[in-house]
Parts: structure tokens; C-alpha cells; sequence
């Protein structure tokens, strides 16, 4: 089990590979289709974005309404292909990692080797689980957006894998 802390090293992530097991502590920002759809078109137009892309980890989810009493609701990965028309373009404009669940497009995986990026796999299934490792949980972006709003977390040792490394291995491929 390796320990990450974000911001994300470049030799770190150099170093991880398709399958390791990893406790990621830090800041990361949720996206799902609608903000991903917006980010990309704010770009497109050389518009002020709502946060700076460089370096920061996106987590493809969207959170549950949080209960009475806890940080945030079940916060589980959603399918990351569907993010796949925009990664290349958010990769680009300096995102360092992806949290989700499932298999990428080939230009997905050739954008993560070219930007020296890395995806990252969240336990499918344990939404309820993976929001006891959320410290901190705010609505920062895109608030009309509901549960799919851009939020700002605090994770301490998230569980994830390395899905897809920056070498472009990736634990889909035998």
C-alpha cells in the first residue's frame, strides 16, 4: 500500500504502476457529465474557469444528499467513459489524475502517457464506505448543477488503484 499525499509529485506518479494499491490525502474536486460539459465549453471560449486545473485530482461522483450529522452522503465513483469526449481536452488544460470506475478510451489512455497523468479506480459499490475517508466537503462550483455541482474534498487515505498509470498501463489490458 503506498501513501499519496496531493499534491500529486511528478516523479511520484512516474513511479506508480496499473495495479497498486494506494491511501490518497488531500484536496480533489468532484465532476461528473454536466460540469465536465461546462469546464470544456468555458475552456473552449477562453473563458475564467472556476478553478484552476493545474495539478488537481477529479473524482467522477456525484455525492448522495448528505444526512443529518455526517460530512457528506454516499459518495461512490461513477463510470468514468462517460467523461472520456472530455478528458483529453481537461488533461490538456492540466488536470494531474482521475478517480472512477471502468475501462477508458484508447485517446483517454494515450492523453494520461502524453500529459503524465493517472487514473485512478475507486471501490465500486462502497459509496456509503469511501464518505467516512471525506474529512471535509463543500460545494465550490456550478451549485445549480445539484448533486452533480463541483465539490471541493478533503480525503485522508482514500483507497483507490491505479487504473491506468502514466506509462498508459493499464489493469484493463492483459
Amino acid at each position: 500500500m503506498k501513501i499519496i499525499k496531493i499534491p500529486l509529485r511528478k516523479e511520484e506518479v512516474q513511479e506508480l504502476k496499473a495495479g497498486d494499491e494506494i491511501l490518497l490525502s488531500g484536496i480533489i474536486y468532484t465532476a461528473r457529465d454536466q460540469a465536465h460539459k461546462r469546464l470544456a465549453i468555458t475552456i473552449q471560449q477562453r473563458k475564467h474557469l472556476p478553478l484552476d486545473l493545474k495539478g488537481i485530482i477529479i473524482y467522477y461522483c456525484g455525492p448522495a444528499k448528505t444526512p443529518k450529522g455526517k460530512i457528506i452522503g454516499s459518495c461512490g465513483p461513477t463510470t468514468s467513459s462517460r467523461m472520456d469526449k472530455f478528458t483529453p481536452l481537461l488533461l490538456n488544460s492540466g488536470v494531474k489524475g482521475m478517480i472512477g470506475k471502468g475501462a477508458r478510451s484508447k485517446e483517454v489512455i494515450a492523453a494520461i502517457k502524453k500529459h503524465k497523468a493517472v487514473y485512478f479506480l475507486a471501490y465500486s459499490g462502497c459509496g456509503a464506505l469511501l464518505s467516512k475517508y471525506i474529512k471535509k466537503a463543500t460545494v465550490f462550483a456550478y451549485k445549480d448543477l445539484g448533486p452533480e455541482a463541483i465539490h471541493k474534498l478533503e480525503v485522508k487515505d482514500f483507497p483507490l488503484i491505479v487504473g491506468i498509470d502514466s506509462h498508459g498501463r493499464s489493469v484493463y489490458k492483459n
